[in-house]
């Protein structure tokens, strides 16, 4: 799917961008012009993406979770191209279980990628888009944030955490010229694929277009709220996902 918003001259940094949801979106970026800083905790996953469209992308490896290591993330984007100017906050995990069996490892885990993360890379982004009076923030939260799902307790916690993370923030952000909006997508990914065969056969029939998404076609909608043209658009968490939400 090729890419009809322009972002030549901003700079990028896109959270798990090394894999899923997140690899698609560092090459709709890219192949829209913008400089991407691809943060990724997967070493291997990153240097596995410096060719093609990503051959220019500034490969980072950051722990989400730990907030020096963000720090450093946005320092080293800013370093190298003078400016932050959208930042996108997919990094996720999963570590289902019913909650009787969720071990404190395994809820701080999820909460510590999805939600922590989500706050350590926007607290570091926030004083220099304040700065340049510009800033676009795009959070990847989930239909099970709002509805719960079965063994995920941790990770609807986390994504119900984004979206009022979300709300609160574009209230902070707003008069600053910085837009915080999520969007909610059920793209086909290594997440949705470690889902039992049987279970993965429900979840898919409750969507009214009988399928998951392609990653790819996440990208238009989160480079739309990143965009220039979407500057009156804030708080807002819009699901691309198939008509599951209706």
């Amino acid at each position: 799917m090729s890419a009809s918003f322009d972002f030549t001259g901003r700079t990028v940094i896109v959270t798990g961008g090394a894999r899923g949801i997140g690899l698609a979106l560092s090459r709709f970026f890219a192949e829209a012009g913008a400089t991407i800083c691809v943060a990724d905790v997967n070493e291997a996953a990153l240097a596995e993406i410096t060719t093609g469209v990503l051959a220019d992308a500034i490969p980072v490896v950051v722990d989400v979770g730990n907030a020096a290591s963000v720090a450093s993330c946005v320092e080293h984007a800013v370093a190298r191209t003078g400016r932050l100017d959208v930042v996108v906050n997919n990094a996720g995990i999963l570590r289902d279980r019913m909650v009787w069996k969720l071990s404190d490892d395994d809820w701080q885990a999820v909460l510590g990628v999805h939600l922590t993360g989500t706050f350590n890379m926007t607290r570091a982004a926030v004083p220099v888009m304040r700065e340049q009076a510009y800033g676009r923030i795009v959070n990847i939260t989930s239909y099970t944030g709002l509805h719960g799902n079965v063994g995920q307790s941790n990770y609807a916690a986390a994504k119900a955490g984004i979206i009022g993370f979300t709300r609160a923030t574009a209230k902070e952000l707003a008069g600053f010229g910085i837009t915080v909006n999520a969007i909610s997508p059920n793209a086909e990914t290594d997440m949705v694929a470690s889902i039992p065969a049987d279970r993965l056969a429900e979840l898919r029939d409750q969507i009214p277009m009988r399928r998951f998404s392609d990653p790819a076609e996440v990208g238009p909608a989160v480079a739309f709220l990143a965009s220039e043209q979407a500057g009156y658009i804030t708080g807002v968490v819009l699901p691309v996902d198939g008509g599951l939400s209706i």
